[in-house]
């Protein structure tokens, strides 16, 4: 499997991408070719601080970085020799099959969905991310902040993007989709979730109804479909939640003996119920409905975020979802040939 690693593209530089490279091809032999897009001289002193001399990495020299303050499509037209666009550029010439960024997340959307276009049928992509429940679970957020202002249309897209992620990767057949509003009650909701509810109800999917914000961490429903403004805001309230708890519980827990006591016999629990609500574990998340493959980290993951995400594309690879999401897609339109019009 042949990857590009938007090497640039951290809020802390380059290093902590390089590290987590270099676990990623320690421990994974799926990976025959990682691009390394970036400034070489940079890329090469910290490959060498590690130790790597691993004849799968290739370096591709570039000269411009999008920083976070950027918008994402002038940056696109402004910095074509930026390392997210060169990246997404062996995607489109075949080089690679994937690319990975951690960068400015506007820009990597942008420059895949230009220059690697839309799948048939879709419209806009979006961003699949995996979300922990209390069952121990995981449902799939989508959007999750690739289409701040979508349409009914592209929220049934979604749902079916989603779906299909959830059926060939997640190995849940028959996925029940649910539609984030205000209330369970099919007339609760905005404009646009109303006028989507309408769709889903009709789309021939396993949908579920409205979930609100609670009914989220249940396990109710294996989607949650949403647009991507909402949707990002959900993801980062909810790992930065999950952290703020876990800060807390240490400062309680270590308050004074007799409770550093009994934290310890709780240890091998606390670090299940971490494991699971820690993004880290999940690299990095899917962008749904563009040709080829893309995978979208956070600007301050850590190294080990960085190896999860490029096995995360190892994975999207295998599972060749482009084809079931086309035929997914394509099916609900032909069933229904008047309710889908392109934006």
């Amino acid at each position: 499997m042949k990857i590009a690693l938007d090497a640039m593209g951290h809020d802390n530089g380059p290093a902590p991408l390089i590290e987590g490279a270099v676990l990623a091809l320690r421990e994974n032999t799926q990976i025959s070719k990682l691009f390394l897009t970036g400034d070489t001289p940079q890329l090469e002193a910290l490959l060498k601080k590690h130790g790597c001399n691993d004849a799968r990495i290739e370096i591709i020299h570039t000269t411009q970085v999008v920083e976070m303050h950027d918008s994402g499509i002038d940056a696109l037209r402004r910095k074509k020799d930026s390392s997210v666009s060169r990246a997404v550029d062996l995607v489109k010439s075949g080089d690679a099959e994937a690319v990975v960024s951690a960068g400015n997340t506007g820009a990597a959307v942008a420059a895949s969905t230009i220059k690697l276009r839309v799948l048939p049928g879709i419209d806009r992509p979006a961003i699949a991310a995996m979300m922990p429940t209390e069952k121990g679970v995981h449902f799939v957020l989508c959007d999750a902040g690739a289409n701040p202002d979508p349409t009914p249309q592209h929220l049934e897209d979604n749902a079916f993007m989603a779906a299909v992620y959830c059926e060939h990767v997640l190995g849940r057949p028959k996925p029940k989709i649910g539609l984030l509003s205000n209330g369970t009650e099919e007339f609760k909701g905005n404009a646009l979730t109303l006028a989507a509810h309408g769709l889903l109800k009709n789309s021939g999917l396993n949908f579920h109804g409205n979930v609100e914000g609670h009914d989220l961490f249940k396990g109710t429903v294996d989607v949650v479909v949403t647009d991507g403004f909402t949707g990002n805001v959900v993801l980062k309230t909810s790992e930065a939640l999950a952290k703020s708890i876990f800060s807390l519980l240490t400062r309680e827990l270590t308050a004074n003996p007799i409770r550093m006591a009994g934290a310890k016999l709780c240890k091998p629990g606390f670090r299940a119920v971490k494991a699971v609500t820690n993004a880290d574990e999940y690299g990095g998340m899917p962008l749904l409905g563009v040709e080829g493959v893309c995978i979208i980290a956070h600007g301050g993951c850590s190294p080990v975020a960085v190896k999860n995400a490029l096995r995360a594309a190892c994975s999207s690879i295998q599972h060749q979802l482009n084809p079931h999401i086309v035929e997914a897609v394509q099916r609900s339109h032909d069933s229904s040939p008047n309710t889908h019009q392109p934006a």
